[in-house]
C-alpha cells in the first residue's frame, strides 16, 4: 500500500505518521519525487481501511494498493525516473550513458591506455573486473587485489568514476573507493550479496541472470532497496535461449517493460548478450532507440590478446566510431549524451 502525500506535508507530521505505521508493526519506505512524496507501507494490509486513513489524516492526498510483490521498485510508488548521480555523472532522467573498459584489468598499461580512450570518444564511467566469475575454473580469474588497484589508479588518472564486480560479502572494505558496485548475473540472486550491497549506501548495478524473469530482476532490486539504497541501475545482459546463433538472446523487449514498471534506470549490455563484437554497434543503436538508458560495452585495446572474452569487446577505434554514430542518434531521440 502506498500513501501519497500533500505538496505542504511538514516533516514533523510526516515522521510522525511513519512512526505510527512502525509501531503497527509495519515496515515503511519514505519515497521522494520530483512531484509529491510517498510513504509505501509493506506488511499485511488487507484490513486497512483506505478512505479511512485519507480522510482522517490531513497530510494524505490519496492511497492505493500494490499488488506487486515489489514495492519500493514499483514505478506507482515513485512515478518519476529515478535519476542517479555517480560523481557528477548522470543515470537516468534523458540522458544516455555509456560504460565502458575491458572485461578484465589485465595490466596497468592496459587499463590506463583504455580508460584514457574511451573517455575521449565519450563514455562517462570506466569498467574493468578484477574479481572474475568464470565458467570454468581453469579460466582467467582475474587480478584480485591487485587489478582493483590497477582501476583506481585509472579512476585517478582519467577523473571517470568506476564500476567492478563484486563476488562476496567478505570484499566489502576493498570497494570503498569503488564508485559503482555490480552484482554480476551469476549473484542476481545471493540474496545475503543484496542486502550486504544495500547497506553500503552505493550505487549498484544489478545485472539480470541468465534465465531469471523480469519480476525476479524487480525482487532483486528490492532486496537492495529495501535495506534503504535506492541507487540501484538495471541491466539487461541477455538470456539464455534455445537459439545458438550468439552466445545469448538480447531481450529488448525487457528493457520496455522494465521501464513501464520501475522508476529505476535501466542499461543493456550488448556484450555478454551477444558474445560477438559485430553485434554490439547495432544491438547498442537498438537499445537506445528503445529507451535505454545507457550501455555497459566492453572494450579493449588488442581484442585478439585479451585474457577474457576477447570476441566480444571492441577495439579502441571500434568504439570510437560507435560513440559518434550514438551521439548522432541520441541527439535525434532528443537525450543528451
Amino acid at each position: 500500500m502506498v500513501f501519497i502525500l500533500k505538496n505542504n506535508a511538514r516533516k514533523e507530521k510526516i515522521d510522525e505518521f511513519i512512526k505510527g505505521w512502525e509501531d503497527k508493526g509495519f515496515s515503511t519506505i519514505w519515497a521522494p519525487g520530483t512531484d509529491h512524496n510517498a510513504v509505501c507501507l509493506i506488511g499485511n494490509t488487507a484490513s486497512i481501511d483506505m478512505d479511512a486513513v485519507v480522510h482522517t489524516t490531513d497530510i494524505v492526498e490519496y492511497a492505493r494498493r500494490i499488488t506487486e510483490q515489489y514495492k519500493a521498485a514499483n514505478r506507482t510508488v515513485h512515478p518519476e525516473d529515478t535519476v542517479i548521480d555517480v560523481g557528477g555523472v548522470k543515470i537516468g532522467g534523458g540522458t544516455f550513458t555509456v560504460i565502458s573498459g575491458p572485461c578484465s584489468v589485465e595490466s596497468r598499461g592496459q587499463i590506463l591506455t583504455i580508460a584514457n580512450s574511451v573517455k575521449h570518444s565519450g563514455a562517462k564511467i570506466l569498467r574493468g573486473g578484477a574479481f572474475k566469475p568464470r565458467s570454468s575454473p581453469y579460466s582467467f580469474q582475474g587480478l584480485g587485489e591487485e587489478g582493483l588497484k590497477l582501476l583506481l589508479e585509472a579512476k585517478r588518472q582519467s577523473a571517470m568514476p568506476i564500476v567492478t564486480e563484486m563476488m562476496n560479502q567478505t570484499q566489502v572494505p576493498l570497494f570503498e573507493d569503488v564508485d559503482i558496485v555490480q552484482v554480476g548475473t551469476r549473484n542476481m540472486q545471493n540474496f545475503d550479496l543484496l542486502k550486504t550491497v544495500g547497506k553500503m549506501k552505493k550505487p549498484v548495478l544489478l545485472k539480470r541472470g541468465l534465465a531469471n524473469t523480469i519480476e525476479e530482476l524487480l525482487m532483486s532490486a528490492e532486496y537492495i532497496m529495501s535495506e534503504g539504497n535506492s541507487q540501484v541501475i538495471l541491466c539487461e545482459r541477455g538470456i539464455r535461449t534455445f537459439e545458438t546463433a550468439a552466445r545469448n538472446t538480447l531481450d529488448l523487449t525487457a528493457v520496455v517493460i522494465l521501464k513501464q514498471k520501475t522508476h529505476l534506470p535501466v542499461i543493456v549490455d550488448p556484450s555478454h548478450a551477444t558474445g560477438m563484437s559485430s553485434l554490439v554497434p547495432p544491438l547498442s543503436k537498438a537499445a537506445l532507440a528503445v529507451g535505454a538508458d545507457g550501455l555497459i560495452i566492453e572494450t579493449h585495446n588488442n581484442p585478439a590478446r585479451a585474457l577474457c572474452d576477447g570476441a566480444q569487446s571492441l577495439d579502441l577505434e571500434q568504439f570510437d566510431m560507435l560513440m559518434d554514430d550514438l551521439r548522432l542518434r541520441a541527439g535525434l531521440e532528443g537525450k543528451t549524451m
